[in-house]
């Protein structure tokens, strides 16, 4: 099939019930506002962006608005305030959500079996750990960051901390000591919550001894709390002078004499912080981007209904760790009245099946993944033949392009009447820009639309939006889920920085895309020079901090390169100081550093030796240039030499980038 050929049409009944089909119609029958297609709801909606963002609002059966609430601002991005003087709380209307007849959470790990966590039981520790938070004066506004696989007791800290108005942040325990302080430095938490530890791949992680290191990091640290994932807790060390276990946190303080703790939402400012979320760290520490719980609930609301569907009642899963933003997008699940259903471990451990199983087991109406995931079950010829797949509604890809192959192999060997939801946002958003749309087919390689609220288009050099050429998004016009600031950034520097540089007062966000002939999108890949690995976000710099403590290195390089089959390609040059061989045992230190200070998605694919590292006359690494030699585009074309410091160092690359190219 080609590119852009229909794999799958939504049935009449299918339309007919879906939440987009039942907006569309109250807009007729309560705003007098009809459309013929989707097209024309998308253009009101980023014309009208005031009377959109109300209306979702008034959809969603929120609280009445007193009439002189201002729905947006005038002021431009980033500054523009959203909904001032309305109050609310997030968490509040995950509650709203409780049901004593469907489960909060399924989970399952690489070491344990299926189990449930009921709306009570959950609500029981929320309430718990909340009573705890405050016997040691957490307060509004306070951070409380964790450490922590992709467990319920996540879920748990997360409410509770929202719940009570302090500040949510994550870092999932695979990221090493600098990772995680490079982020959690920046916050200053007061509390921390950790495991002792993670299974990935068969394999037992203990991370107390990364967990001293980080505890002694931050001076701000009031109290942690140890969750049991590998030993007893008779058996942990001192770690932090106010050290307590999970199970006595969650009953207040001791398990002996629990506490009678009572739920608490209480309602903070809509432009209110949320949660913190971190940029890869491409030019430096990562940029802690700081989301809003107003904002973050009247965009999850509308894409988990518009976007994807979600019901009450259903199953719905993505596989994700806390570090990821992903993680945020499960969790709101829980506001659709869905069941969130987390996974820890490896997606194809102890085989590719075992995600394809959990569906069938739980049973999963959405299923989340990433679009490498998906390839790989396709190259190697995966097809769930034993799982009886009957209630999978969508299958969500995300994290990279998914090409027009890793479609039609849903379509042949997964599901043939399932709804492959292709998506692609952000951290930036926590949400997606461009996602499913139930009122237009599903064409191979295309995501189906551009999403409602989100004025996004193409745009060549200039800032002229193009038709059907490929360009860069950029997004015209604010979204409420649009950061309401980075932590520490109060004049904003940073935030117009990353996203309106490029083109002044619009966001640019980094990524090759086309919009199609019929108004779908395709993704080329990041247009900067962050490493998108399997689908994590990671920085340039990152990674050369920990080189540059290498003494055999001299300098460094890496890329890494999308290709087609959804995979990538990351090589890393180095430059060895004088008298050292890259040898394999120096080869196993650089990838045994990167792993233990960052993650194992920081080890290269491949270790190159190389003379010189390019240059611009600035100081700055020729990061892209060696990218699109890889991509195949000729060394006249990838940078000016007069603008470089040592041109001659970019012949080096050409030669290794027409090797490697031709063994494809």
């Amino acid at each position: 099939m080609a590119e852009g050929d229909i794999l799958w049409q939504p049935s009449s009944e299918i339309w007919q019930a879906s939440h987009l089909s039942h907006y569309v119609k109250w807009l007729s029958r309560e705003k007098h506002l009809s459309f013929p297609d989707y097209a024309a709801l998308w253009h009101w909606s980023i014309q009208e962006i005031p009377a959109f963002w109300k209306s979702i609002w008034e959809y969603f059966a929120l609280p009445e608005l007193d009439e002189r609430v201002v729905v947006m601002s005038k002021d431009p991005m980033p500054r523009t305030r959203w909904f001032e003087g309305v109050r609310l709380n997030y968490a509040a209307y995950v509650f709203k959500q409780a049901h004593t007849h469907r489960p909060a959470l399924w989970f399952a790990a690489e070491d344990r079996p299926l189990q449930t966590v009921s709306w009570q039981a959950l609500q029981k520790q929320v309430a718990g750990l909340q009573y705890y938070f405050q016997h040691i004066g957490l307060q509004q506004g306070d951070r409380v960051a964790a450490y922590l696989p992709n467990v319920p007791e996540a879920t748990v800290s997360w409410l509770a901390t929202i719940g009570l108005g302090a500040v949510w942040s994550s870092c999932s325990p695979d990221f090493g000591v600098e990772g995680v302080l490079d982020r959690f430095r920046q916050i200053q938490p007061k509390i921390l919550i950790a495991a002792d530890g993670y299974v990935y791949q068969g394999k037992r992680y203990d991370r107390l001894q990364q967990l001293k290191a980080i505890c002694e990091a931050l001076p701000s640290l009031q109290a942690l709390i140890l969750v049991p994932r590998m030993q007893q807790e008779d058996r942990w060390p001192g770690i932090h002078p106010l050290q307590i276990s999970w199970e006595d946190a969650v009953a207040g303080g001791s398990r002996r004499f629990p506490a009678e703790a009572t739920l608490q939402l209480v309602e903070v400012d809509f432009s209110h912080p949320l949660w913190i979320l971190y940029s890869s760290g491409t030019t430096g520490i990562p940029k802690a981007i700081t989301h809003s719980h107003g904002g973050m609930l009247l965009e999850h609301l509308k894409y988990l209904a518009f976007h994807n569907d979600v019901h009450a009642g259903e199953n719905f899963f993505w596989y994700t760790t806390t570090g990821w933003m992903m993680w945020n997008f499960l969790q709101a699940s829980l506001l659709m009245g869905a069941s969130a259903v987390l996974y820890d471990g490896h997606p194809a451990y102890p085989d590719m099946g075992v995600l394809w199983r959990l569906a069938e087991q739980v049973p999963i109406h959405h299923f989340g993944t990433s679009a490498p995931f998906l390839m790989s079950c396709r190259k190697l010829g995966y097809r769930p033949e034993n799982q009886h797949l009957s209630a999978l509604r969508s299958i969500g890809s995300t994290g990279s392009p998914l090409p027009p192959e890793g479609f039609e192999y849903v379509y042949q060997s997964i599901k043939s009447d399932v709804w492959l939801c292709s998506m692609s946002g952000g951290t930036d958003i926590c949400t997606a820009w461009v996602g499913g749309c139930l009122w237009r087919p599903v064409r191979s390689g295309e995501i189906q639309c551009r999403c409602l609220g989100c004025s996004m288009f193409a745009y060549d050099e200039a800032g002229k939006a193009l038709a059907h050429d490929i360009g860069e998004m950029v997004v015209t016009a604010p979204m409420p889920c649009m950061p309401v600031y980075f932590w520490n950034d109060s004049d904003y520097k940073r935030y117009e920085e990353s996203y309106f540089q490029v083109y002044p007062g619009v966001w640019r966000h980094g990524d090759w895309i086309r919009i199609t002939e019929h108004d779908g999108v395709i993704i080329y890949g990041r247009s900067d020079a962050t490493l998108n690995r399997q689908g994590v976000r990671i920085g340039t710099a990152e990674i050369y901090r920990v080189l540059d403590r290498l003494p055999e290195i001299k300098d460094s390089l890496i890329v890494n390169i999308e290709l087609p089959d959804g995979k990538s390609y990351m090589p890393l040059f180095v430059v060895l100081q004088e008298g050292y061989d890259l040898d394999q045992g120096l080869k196993w230190k650089i990838r045994e550093a990167l792993r233990n200070s960052c993650s194992p998605r920081h080890v290269p694919d491949n270790i190159l030796q190389v003379n010189e590292v390019p240059y611009t006359i600035s100081g700055k690494k020729l990061e892209m240039p060696v990218k699109k030699l890889f991509l195949g585009m000729p060394l006249e074309k990838v940078a000016q030499p007069g603008v470089l410091r040592n041109p001659d160092a970019l012949q080096a690359f050409e030669t290794i980038a027409q090797q490697w190219r031709s063994r494809l």
